[in-house]
């Protein structure tokens, strides 16, 4: 058995920074789905909630950063998708997911768009396999229509100068997504297939959510491919990413590195040749890589260990923690007070005031002060709370419309307000409010117009 000299003794802190770094190294950046509940929503602008399903649940963080972007407010009950990190909350030894980005799960509007498009493209016989060509044995020069700066050319260009490099790649550059990105993708197939320039085409981009690979799945888009006279290998996303670019083209790739798998010769003859070289070669470059790896590795994790934004998102955490802590016994102290003073007047009401008066003047009198100067710092902090929401009601009040030349249209004798010209008969009288008095009128005919 060890002696206590001889064992390294943890702190808590100590075992908390090691479990994390552990776990953020052995789990990669993933996507979780399930049902938001308990969610939190601090000044910070941090927020915190749980994800569940049936069985289990787990802790949540998304930070202010991240949740500024989001194009919807998440909401308890809201069944949602999170891309995510593992993470460890250290101060309370609670593991933790650290989001990246949060979309609804489910078949939203893009997904019923995509069904919808799928099928009738099917439906024309676009994605018969009868209209789709064979790949090039040997190809004299690969096109990519992609982005020139993504991660999917990187990958292609090095998938290709490991198989081949001496095949040549010409690549149309585009935008992947945004406004611009289909009329860009389409141009780009076309002015390929009429140059003639290349032996295959490669269409792709690396992965996203379904609004990021929106433009893969356009009607335009689509029709470009089926029309191009070149071979077409769409390679959209990760493995389990599919568009309709994918179901279109003459094959599909699972990622942008595999279609540069499956358009490169095959190199076995020339690795036969060189099969000496390439295996001193293979050594040497598996040593120093190795020996490189475990340095990065090494660096990595004593970046990781040290990193000052893992340390600001704890420090916000707890922050957060502290500030809400404080505010509870804020409320409850109040309210003690509250309850002293009541029980104080309950007695003196009980008993005959004038010689406890006398004992008790002092005592009361410091309390009263206290009060006093708690309720008067009180109402000065909701006075400000109240002139902070008056300004806010102020800058949304329709009287302000109003005074810009604006009105508001009613019946005469109702409380509706009127917002279609068919709604109000020829000849009804009408009230008018403006942004100074009303006017009363009547009606005397309707204008068609906008």
């Amino acid at each position: 058995m060890d002696s206590p000299d001889a064992r390294h003794v943890y702190t808590v802190s100590e075992l908390n920074q090691t479990v994390r770094a552990v776990l953020e190294q052995a789990l990669p950046l993933m996507w979780v789905e399930g049902e938001i509940s308990n969610l939190a929503r601090p000044r910070s602008g941090h927020l915190y909630f749980t994800l569940k399903d049936a069985d289990a649940q787990v802790r949540c963080a998304l930070f202010r950063n991240r949740a500024m972007r989001l194009r919807t407010t998440p909401a308890n009950g809201d069944q949602v998708r999170l891309r995510a990190r593992i993470g460890l909350y250290a101060p309370r030894g609670e593991y933790q997911l650290i989001a990246e980005h949060l979309e609804p799960a489910g078949d939203g509007a893009l997904q019923r768009a995509f069904a919808a498009l799928k099928a009738r493209l099917d439906g024309e016989g676009l994605f018969d396999p009868a209209h789709k060509q064979a790949l090039p044995t040997l190809p004299r020069r690969i096109g990519v229509v992609t982005s020139p700066t993504g991660a999917a050319i990187r990958d292609i260009v090095s998938v290709l100068r490991r198989r081949f490099p001496g095949l040549p790649i010409l690549i149309y550059p585009v935008a992947v997504q945004g406004a611009q990105a289909t009329p860009a993708i389409v141009e780009a197939i076309q002015r390929a297939d009429q140059r003639q320039e290349v032996d295959a085409l490669i269409v792709g981009r690396g992965g996203g959510s379904l609004e990021d690979l929106q433009a893969f799945n356009d009607e335009a888009v689509a029709r470009a491919i089926h029309a191009c006279s070149l071979p077409v290998v769409s390679a959209v996303g990760h493995e389990v990413d599919v568009t309709i670019a994918d179901l279109v083209a003459d094959e599909r790739a699972a990622t942008p590195s595999a279609a540069a798998e499956r358009l490169s010769p095959d190199g076995e003859a020339l690795a036969r040749r060189l099969q000496q070289e390439q295996i001193r070669l293979d050594k040497s470059l598996a040593r120093i890589l190795g020996e490189r790896r475990e340095r990065i590795d090494r660096l990595r994790r004593r970046l990781g260990a040290q990193h000052p934004g893992r340390r600001l998102r704890d420090r916000a955490q707890r922050l957060d923690e502290l500030d809400q802590r404080l505010r509870r016994a804020i409320s409850a102290r109040t309210r003690e007070r509250s309850r002293q003073v009541g029980r104080i007047h309950q007695r003196l009401q009980a008993q005959n005031p004038t010689p406890r008066i006398r004992r008790l003047s002092d005592t009361v009198d410091q309390g009263l002060r206290r009060l006093d100067r708690g309720v008067r710092e009180h109402i000065a902090r909701e006075r400000t709370r109240v002139e902070a929401h008056a300004r806010t009601l102020d800058s949304l009040s329709p009287l302000g419309t109003l005074a810009r030349g604006y009105a508001i249209v009613q019946p005469r004798d109702g409380d509706a307000v009127v917002h279609r010209a068919a709604d109000v008969a020829v000849g009804e009288a009408i009230r008018a409010r403006l942004g100074e008095g009303t006017l009363i009128a009547r009606v005397e005919g309707h204008d068609e117009g906008s």
